[in-house]
């Protein structure tokens, strides 16, 4: 999934170029409003159905999505592709962090989830290179197929070894358990919500009754939502118990400010590299390794501190001022700012990154008991997959308002067609071009631009801040609920503990088979 979150950025100019299709901002928003708007649907499919099904499920949606993006013909297609691909991702995105709440206490949690930023962390290293490279010589799709072997091989690991309990039920009885209703109202009022905010401000003003209509629908279906959860479903597809605490809503608005500021930097860092000094898509990632790099350290060491302290909220506020000053130092890059400097620069965002995207999912848990930890964490990442469209179009929206106001009226009046982050990427192919003084004009149009949006995230890192100081310091589990544990091939735990019944049972080697009644295995 990392892969291609920030590959598919840095390959955009080379993909809007070839295909040459008006409704570019949507190869992002098609992505993240499916996976947005499916991923309480695949918690709930998880809990009944069993991980190792629906886990399946999910990554064959995600190689049909790439398979389909890789041969797309049109950016109609390739839009398609990429909304399959977003109901695969989102589910296995939440599906990584649900079977790791299966196996392990939330206290010893941070060191095993570590191994996903690290995972996390790599692939955002090396996805804008292989992009880059591949789009580069003019084979941005090969980016798209080398999903495919990627999928297959996860799938059959996935096959063999995730074994997980989960009731035992008739398929008829499963289907009655599903919401389908919520399913139906939560999907449909996302999508429209989704659709107002990548048209919003584009396409269409924000005073368009296309933009508002939908807006408004989306809300009210949205507040329609939670009323009905509230009072009817047996059970429902979100428990609102899962949000009854401050500290459990601190964590889900920390998670969505966290993952918009990473979106933000990730689409809209390379804008710099590739406008500002002329870097090639395969250049543009190389330069966003201060990024990725130093997400990985911190995140790993919070782990560990939390595993032997049990305490969580230090470390994620230091991350908050930590991504406040990060922000601040952005906004005083200028076109003409060395290389490095621009490089470095991310490293201090990148190290506040790692903490937050690992820790936010804390106070989300720690409040909760762990039968509602499939539901909880479903919702976490509903909220991290809808920041990304908020980052994506509020990126966009200010790149068309201010290179509109900043660009010369007569080079605008070249690219009659395209708008918002389109027109950025129109652009860019263009600068190495153009005679000076226009192209240094135009360099500087885009630093003053991002500049704009990096007040913006300076904003958010403020905003998640006053949001982190509301947490409260719970403690957490050191066991894990027998009904939830991992009985077949996954080695040792460490001496964690489940309980059943109220008798806590050692964890040692899990390896043996499971013989107590009502077990099953997906």
């Amino acid at each position: 999934m990392a892969l291609d979150l920030s590959g598919t950025s840095t390959a955009l100019p080379v993909i809007i170029h070839d295909l040459n299709g008006s409704q570019f901002e949507w190869i992002g928003s098609a992505y993240s409003l499916a996976a947005t708007a499916l991923m309480p649907l695949s918690g709930s499919l998880a809990q009944v159905f069993g991980r190792r099904v629906t886990m399946l499920l999910q990554i064959f949606l995600f190689a049909a999505g790439s398979a389909i993006c890789g041969a797309a013909p049109s950016l109609s297609v390739l839009i398609v592709g990429r909304t399959i691909q977003g109901c695969g991702a989102g589910g296995i995105n939440a599906l990584n962090s649900i079977v790791i709440s299966d196996l392990v206490p939330l206290k010893e949690r941070g060191k095993f989830q570590s191994f996903i930023s690290i995972g996390f962390g790599l692939a955002t290293t090396t996805a804008p290179v292989i992009a880059g490279a591949f789009a580069s010589h003019g084979q941005w799709r090969w980016f798209f197929y080398m999903n495919i072997p990627i999928c297959a091989f996860v799938g059959t690991l996935v096959a063999i070894y995730v074994d997980i309990r989960y009731p035992k039920s008739t398929l008829k009885e499963k289907m009655e358990s599903q919401d389908w209703w919520g399913n139906i109202l939560v999907i449909a009022s996302t999508s429209a919500v989704v659709f107002g905010l990548t048209d919003g401000g584009i396409e269409f003003p924000w005073s368009s009754p296309r933009i508002l209509v939908p807006l408004i629908l989306g809300v009210l279906g949205l507040v329609a939502f939670l009323f009905y959860e509230a009072k009817f479903p047996r059970n429902p597809v979100v428990p609102l118990q899962v949000a009854s605490t401050v500290t459990g809503i601190s964590g889900y608005i920390q998670s969505m400010l966290a993952m918009f500021y990473l979106l933000g930097v990730v689409y809209y860092y390379p804008v710099y590299f590739q406008a500002c000094k002329g870097s090639s898509p395969v250049r543009s990632g190389i330069n966003s390794f201060g990024l990725a790099y130093s997400i990985i350290p911190p995140s790993v060491l919070f782990g560990i501190s939390v595993a032997r302290t049990g305490r969580y909220r230090p470390q994620i506020w230091f991350a908050w001022v930590l991504l406040i000053v990060g922000a601040g130092l952005l906004t005083t890059i200028r076109a003409d700012t060395k290389l490095a400097t621009a490089i470095g620069l991310q490293v201090i965002p990148g190290v506040a990154l790692g903490v937050l995207l690992a820790g936010s999912l804390y106070p989300v848990l720690a409040p909760i008991p762990q039968a509602l930890n499939a539901s909880a964490i479903a919702l976490y990442m509903f909220f991290r997959y809808f920041s990304q469209v908020w980052a994506v179009t509020v990126g966009g929206t200010v790149l068309q308002n201010e290179l509109g106001k900043k660009l010369p009226a007569e080079f605008l009046a070249q690219f009659p067609s395209s708008s918002g982050t389109a027109l950025a990427y129109s652009v860019i192919p263009v600068i190495a071009t153009l005679d000076e003084p226009l192209r240094t004009t135009v360099r500087e149009a885009f630093a003053d631009s991002l500049r704009v949006f990096w007040f913006v995230l300076l904003g958010v890192g403020v905003a998640g801040l006053a949001c982190a100081l509301l947490m409260e310091g719970l403690p957490l589990k050191a066991t894990v609920e027998e009904d939830h544990a991992y009985t077949l091939n996954v080695g040792n735990a460490s001496g964690a503990t489940r309980h059943r019944e109220g008798v806590q049972v050692e964890l040692g080697t899990l390896g043996g088979v499971d013989s107590s009644p009502g077990a099953r295995r997906t």
